[in-house]
């Protein structure tokens, strides 16, 4: 396919992918779908410092790229699942290898916090 035959906004693959998934609560959402599907009350459990309006924006931006599946239950009590799409789905190596880097980096904090510590405890 060429450049022609689509319309791109984006100079970059890596600025498209940061569009769409990028952004403080967008990576957290897709964590906790990664691992099923969600109501919105769970991924405000699990985000507890995310706004209502701020977790409903997100997952509407991520229904309309594509991402994000919602489903509407009709009963009383209205009830409404999110999942990942197939779409959604094929971020799985992007989401583990930021959590293992995540982790990674974490560790490396504690490691020069701990050694930080001992340095001043020996000055």
């Amino acid at each position: 396919m060429t450049e022609n035959e689509w319309d791109c906004q984006y100079d970059c693959p890596v600025e498209a992918t940061v569009n769409v998934i990028g952004g403080k609560w967008k990576p957290q959402i897709l964590y906790y779908l990664h691992q099923g599907t969600q109501r919105h009350s769970d991924l405000k459990r699990g985000l507890p410092t995310i706004t209502q309006r701020m977790l409903t924006l997100q997952l509407r931006e991520l229904e309309r790229d594509g991402i994000v599946k919602r489903t509407v239950y009709a009963q009383v009590p209205p009830k409404v699942e999110y999942s990942l799409t197939e779409l959604g789905m094929t971020l799985a190596p992007i989401l583990e290898a930021m959590f293992d880097w995540g982790e990674k980096y974490l560790e490396t904090l504690k490691q020069q916090t701990t050694q930080k510590a001992i340095d001043s405890l020996k000055s």
